[in-house]
């Protein structure tokens, strides 16, 4: 996972590969699309283009983008720029990929409960996907609320399954690679700053959330 080994170069050129294709994707049907030309032709070297996951590599990008070149601020600029153009023309439909992408997320993360009951090992070992889909979405909910858009709904099912995480998780040190930390103060992102035991009995019931 390059959120665990994060190379700054490589997350700026995926944000680029995926504003590029940004526009066909929005209108097309799939919700995780390939980045490559335009968007459609997939590259085997690059991650599924979402919006949300294009959102969090611009974000971090731009906190983190005294890191940059003078070339590099230029490509993000112009990669922002690109999303900004999409979002503003084809409003409704970024909006409709917005919310398919956070509830789709969110149901995803409510399978690995079920895998946590069943395996609490496996439970343990597959967390890191989890995190990464919940900041994704995090994301989401961000810029729909930036924009004035209706989240309420994927804020609600959000808080829903963070309760679910703090019952099959545990505090423990930044789980991404640290240069990410800054990126990701806790608490805001706590579910970075935690993971299942490797051994586990039941889940916390402490928590009430």
């Amino acid at each position: 996972m390059s959120e665990t080994q994060y190379d700054l170069a490589r997350d700026l050129n995926e944000a680029a590969a995926m504003a590029a294709g940004l526009q066909p994707y929005v209108l097309g049907d799939r919700l995780y699309g390939n980045v490559g030309s335009g968007g459609m032709l997939a590259r085997p070297d690059m991650p599924s283009l979402t919006i949300g996951a294009l959102l969090m590599r611009l974000r971090r990008l731009n906190i983190l983008s005294d890191q940059l070149t003078a070339a590099q601020r230029d490509q993000l600029t112009a990669s922002a720029a690109q999303v900004e153009q999409v979002r503003s023309e084809w409003t409704v439909h970024y909006q409709e990929k917005l919310m398919h992408e956070g509830a789709s997320r969110l149901k995803a993360i409510q399978a690995f409960f079920a895998e946590c009951k069943d395996d609490p090992q496996l439970c343990a070992n597959v967390y890191l996907p989890e995190a990464l889909r919940r900041t994704i979405v995090q994301e989401i909910i961000v810029v729909l609320a930036t924009y004035g858009l209706p989240g309420d709904e994927l804020l609600s099912f959000s808080r829903k399954i963070d309760g679910e995480l703090r019952r099959y998780t545990q505090p423990a040190p930044f789980i991404w690679a640290e240069q990410l930390a800054p990126v990701y103060p806790e608490p805001a992102y706590w579910w970075l700053y935690a993971r299942p035991p490797q051994t586990y009995g039941q889940p916390n019931v402490d928590d009430d959330e």
